[in-house]
């Protein structure tokens, strides 16, 4: 293939003009020549045989004339046995080993194999004379705690290829050749354990897209119960700073029931990656007992790496989750923050002279957003299993201003919204997800009708305690102060959540069933309560039964006592 070459006409931050003879696509990748080192960039916009490149690394240096490499390629990741437990940069540099080659200061212009250089054990699952297509399995090899398919490329073309000779059962290397395929044309391909997939192409190689109609259990009761998520569905998490989203996103990967837990940090502050890195390996996983690393992925890109790097990490972190979910498998992708990520794309539309949008985001802001979303989902695949993508993005609004661009673009497109409130952080109410702010459209563990009528009385219940505001306790009938308490008794043994208690950090389906029904008992009994200090004893004492409950394990005799005990208590002052 003859190389395309051209050379730099102008630099403007990370935006590099380079004039070219030839033929050059959009999207494609190439690298400017500067002291020595190759500069990685992908071409973004090609007008009158100019095309504008963002560059991937610091642009120091870079001078007018020179040299720029075109490859042909799409920016595009390799996928392959030997990707769980890594941590990536955007462009899937294996971060340790960056480190260990370049030390403390990672430098510019290197780039490694993000696939282990070692030998599987590979089993085949086609023989010679077989039909294959793009995305067919042709054997599989085990990884950690998972069966790892090789699958022919989701690239390939055409429907007519068969096997031709494919490697018996033993130890090859992960880049060798073990499979030959040909097609009716006498075309021949080789195939290894390692396959390429452009970034910005979605897979589509299973049988159809399904509706997200399972819940993704989390075990977080205020998610599961009031604001779902579903398997193949999208969620984002706007809040403001220190509002316990991380910690938040931390038990979602921990409890949540995903085979692949894929964590991208998109353009957050340096620190709040450190405490990734350093608390993932040390989360304990409640299916095997061992570090949740050994089923996670963390693409990292912070805030103090160059920021054209912050669009790739979200790519790169899908199309590993979609690679994952063509194993049959449920994956769960968490972003963080996709306003990182619209805060490059703001500063590099401004250097490509774009008409502003909104804050002077760019117009195509809601398009972008959405086709990066719209890449969950829970599908058939062509063998029959089902399988999706969870995609769950934090967006970090300024000021917690969830009328930004940014929020508001999210917002259009994800089914459940999980809006962090300053005010309930502040109150050390966690997790401080905005009970009235926040919807969801999926269904949850709870049957939804009583969901909602239990959300009346809160809602009833924060309408009374406003005008208490106003009014003083005093000027409250006892009925609506019982209405009151109610809503807070709702809130503070259900909607709260304590992460760090070994027992109420996880709450099962079930004992959220049983736990809901119990006080939705309570929420729905009229009660013979006239004084107003009896009012507020009964439902502090009522409130202090529940939180035992919650630190007692579920199914033992200390669990069913305690419920008898509270049933008792309430029914004690029941209306006759």
């Amino acid at each position: 293939m003859e190389i395309v070459t051209g050379y730099v006409t102008g630099i403007n931050g990370n935006l590099a003009n380079v004039s070219f003879d030839g033929s050059v696509h959009k999207n494609e990748v190439a690298y400017i020549l500067v002291d020595g080192k190759r500069l990685k960039g992908e071409v973004i916009r090609i007008n009158n045989g100019i095309a504008s490149m963002q560059i991937y690394e610091m642009s120091n240096g870079i001078k007018v004339g020179d040299p720029v490499e075109f490859t042909g390629e799409l920016m595009s990741v390799e996928l392959g046995p030997g990707l769980l437990t890594q941590v990536f940069d955007g462009l899937q540099n294996p971060l340790p080993d960056l480190a260990e080659q370049c030390g403390f200061f990672l430098e510019r212009g290197v780039y490694l194999n993000p696939i282990p250089d070692r030998e599987w054990e590979f089993t085949p699952s086609v023989k010679a004379g077989d039909s294959v297509e793009a995305g067919t399995s042709i054997g599989s090899v085990p990884e950690g705690l998972f069966t790892h398919e090789i699958m022919v490329p989701f690239t390939l073309k055409g429907s007519d290829w068969t096997v031709k000779s494919i490697k018996e059962k033993g130890s090859y290397h992960v880049r060798a050749t073990i499979c030959v395929i040909e097609n009716s044309k006498g075309e021949e391909k080789e195939l290894s354990m390692v396959i390429t997939q452009p970034v910005k192409q979605a897979v589509k190689c299973y049988e159809e897209r399904l509706r997200p109609d399972e819940p993704l259990v989390t075990k977080l009761r205020c998610i599961d119960s009031f604001l779902p998520v579903a398997k193949g569905g999208t969620f984002c998490v706007p809040g403001p700073f220190g509002a316990g989203k991380t910690v938040l996103q931390h038990m979602e990967a921990k409890n949540g029931e995903a085979d692949i837990v894929i964590v991208a940090a998109c353009g957050e502050r340096a620190g709040e990656v450190v405490e990734i890195l350093k608390e993932f390996p040390e989360l304990e996983d409640p299916k095997t007992g061992r570090s949740l690393m050994e089923r996670t992925i963390i693409i990292c890109n912070t805030s103090s790496m160059p920021v054209a790097a912050r669009e790739a990490s979200c790519y790169t972190a899908v199309t590993l989750a979609e690679y994952y979910r063509q194993m049959g498998l449920d994956v769960l992708l968490l972003a963080d923050s996709t306003s990182r990520w619209a805060q490059a794309m703001r500063e590099m539309s401004g250097r490509l002279e774009e008409i502003p949008g909104e804050e002077a985001f760019p117009a195509y802001l809601e398009s972008t957003i959405a086709s990066f979303y719209e890449r969950a989902g829970k599908v058939r695949l062509k063998d029959g299993r089902i399988a999706s993508v969870t995609i769950g993005g934090t967006v970090s609004p300024a000021g917690g201003n969830f009328e930004e661009p940014v929020t508001q673009a999210t917002l259009k497109v994800v089914g459940a919204f999980h809006g962090l409130s300053r005010e309930r952080s502040d109150a050390r109410k966690y997790p401080a997800i905005h009970p009235m702010d926040s919807w969801s459209k999926y269904s949850g563990v709870i049957d939804m009708g009583r969901v909602e009528e239990a959300r009346s009385i809160l809602m009833r219940g924060t309408e009374i305690n406003q005008m208490m505001k106003v009014v003083g306790e005093e000027g409250t009938s006892a009925e609506d102060y019982i209405i009151y308490q109610k809503g807070e008794l709702l809130d503070a043994v259900y909607l709260q959540q304590n992460s760090f208690d070994p027992i109420d950090a996880a709450c099962s389906p079930e004992r959220q069933r049983q736990e809901f029904d119990r006080l939705y008992d309570a929420l729905t009994m009229t009660y013979d309560l006239e004084d107003k200090k009896e009012i507020r004893s009964f439902f502090n004492q009522l409130r202090q039964e529940f939180l035992d409950w919650h630190g007692t394990e579920f199914e033992t005799p200390e669990f069913a006592a305690q419920e008898k005990k509270i049933s008792e208590f309430y029914m004690s002052k029941a209306a006759r």
